[in-house]
């Protein structure tokens, strides 16, 4: 935001030329802005975070002592930001690699500071020769259906084969990461690896906007697992898997089901909720049907199993799994996030 100081002078006005010089000889009053600079970087992060007008978020955050989660409630109380999830921007560039084996998927997070990097072939080839030194990393607490932490020391003492023209041989994945950062002039990190595992059932990934087989920006994965088990149709049920990946992606679900959403949530939500109701001069009958109304509506937007299928929309998630009888888990991976 920036205030301007706007002066005017009559000079073609005799009479007003020795008023102007008397006011120009005394002392301004000092010019105080209505806001610090540290206020304004809080004003415009809480505007991008919620998209409500600049007024309204100052308002908003004034009202609160400049917490800015407590004005984040006061502006969605007032309806004037998104109900459901709140967005945030990456302070990397880089890529997401896949690999897949037999009941297990990696999953590797190679950052560099440009996009320009990243779209680079050898940058390309070193995340996809981590991602498949990953899949042989003993994951902690990996248990069948969960997704469990790469312990990064020991990926990076892994060794690997690069077979780029700029770059060929073996090395250790921390030596491989160096020597592509050296000759790209940038700085390059492994930041992250996740082990899904599903040994009796299946593990399915989607990855968005894929320029490169194993490489995204956006990564769905899910896992089914046969109650009894025992996978009846692979091919189906691989089929039904990706296809919840693709909706994890488009969808974005928060949740799995709304028994595991948190009740001290639900409260805050119906809180927000009500608040918003109330402000529409209704009776209270009428209010107590608008937050269920809403709360429903919630739901339907962020949890999985309430949500509308992307691929057939006349059911939710919840029917098309239960056609196969499998319970399922997803991950929502996103970089920098």
């Amino acid at each position: 935001m920036a205030c301007a100081l706007l002066r005017r002078a009559a000079t073609s006005h005799r009479p007003f030329a020795s008023s102007l010089f008397s006011s120009l000889t005394k002392p301004a009053h000092p010019f105080t802005r209505d806001f610090s600079s540290d206020s304004a970087v809080q004003i415009k992060a809480l505007r991008e975070r919620t998209g409500a007008p600049i007024k309204d978020v100052k308002a908003a955050l004034l009202q609160c002592g400049w917490d800015a989660e407590a004005a984040m409630l006061e502006l969605r109380k007032k309806g004037l930001t998104a109900a459901s999830r709140k967005t945030s921007r990456a302070a990397t560039d880089g890529l997401l690699a896949v690999a897949n084996a037999e009941g297990v998927t990696a999953v590797v997070e190679i950052n560099s500071e440009t996009d320009f990097v990243a779209r680079n072939d050898m940058f390309r080839h070193l995340a996809t020769r981590v991602a498949r030194a990953a899949i042989g990393i003993q994951a902690q607490n990996c248990a069948p259906g969960s997704a469990a932490t790469i312990d990064l020391p020991a990926l990076e003492a892994v060794k690997i084969t690069m077979e780029h023209e700029k770059f060929s041989g073996e090395a250790t994945v921390q030596e491989a990461v160096t020597q592509v950062a050296a000759i790209m002039g940038e700085n390059v990190r492994l930041r992250r690896g996740f082990l899904v595992s599903s040994p009796t059932g299946i593990v399915s990934s989607y990855l968005h906007a894929s320029a490169n087989p194993g490489l995204a920006r956006v990564v769905g994965l899910v896992t089914l697992e046969p109650e009894d088990g025992t996978v009846k149709d692979e091919e189906a049920e691989a089929q039904l898997g990706s296809a919840l990946a693709m909706h994890v992606v488009a969808a974005k679900p928060l949740f799995l089901s709304k028994e595991l959403v948190p009740e001290s949530f639900i409260h805050s939500e119906t809180d927000i909720f009500r608040s918003q109701a109330l402000s529409s001069g209704k009776p209270p009958n009428v209010v107590d049907k608008m937050v269920q109304g809403r709360l429903r509506k919630y739901f339907e937007e962020t949890v999985l199993l309430e949500q509308k299928f992307v691929i057939n929309d006349s059911i939710n998630v919840q029917v098309s799994s239960y056609a196969f009888g499998s319970s399922f888990s997803f991950w929502l991976l996103t970089l920098g996030q």
